[in-house]
C-alpha cells in the first residue's frame, strides 16, 4: 500500500459541554496540526499517489473554514462537543468529498484510503480514516 502524507494547521476557539472535560468547558484555544495521509494500492501512470499540490492546497481551503474561529459559533456544529476526534471526522468528510468532486485531480480517483490526524500537542492527537 502507497501512502502520501500532506499536513497543514489551523487554529481554533471552543469550549465543551459536560463534566467530563472539567476546565475545558471554559472558552479556550487549540492549535491543531492536520496530517492528511492518502492511500492506494498501485501507482497511477504517472508514477503518482495523489497530485501533492493539489492535495495540500485543498487541505488548506478546508482547513480555512475553521482557522481563527470560534467553533461554538459554527451553526453546523451547535449542540456537539468539537472534540479533536470530531474534527479528525469533520476534515475527513470534507476531504473525501473533494476527492469525489475531483478537486484532486485525476490521480485521485485511485485512491482507497485516506487518514486524517489532527495533534493538540507533542503529547496527544485523535484521527479518523476511512475507505474511499
Amino acid at each position: 500500500m502507497y501512502e502520501l502524507t500532506v499536513r497543514d494547521h489551523f487554529m481554533i476557539a471552543h469550549s465543551f459541554r459536560g463534566e467530563i472535560f472539567g476546565p475545558a468547558q471554559k472558552m479556550h484555544g487549540a492549535t491543531y496540526v492536520v496530517a492528511a495521509s492518502f492511500r492506494r494500492s498501485e501507482l497511477d501512470e504517472d508514477d503518482l499517489i495523489v497530485d501533492i499540490g493539489l492535495a495540500g492546497k485543498v487541505l488548506g481551503e478546508i482547513l480555512a473554514d475553521f482557522n481563527y474561529r470560534n467553533l461554538d459559533e459554527i451553526e453546523a456544529f451547535r449542540g456537539r462537543n468539537t472534540t479533536t476526534e470530531f474534527m479528525a471526522r469533520v476534515v475527513f468528510d470534507r476531504l473525501a468529498e473533494a476527492v469525489r468532486a475531483g478537486r484532486l485531480g485525476p490521480a485521485a480517483e485511485g485512491l482507497s484510503g485516506l487518514k486524517v490526524s489532527l495533534k493538540e500537542s507533542h503529547l496527544a492527537w485523535a484521527s479518523y480514516e476511512g475507505a474511499l
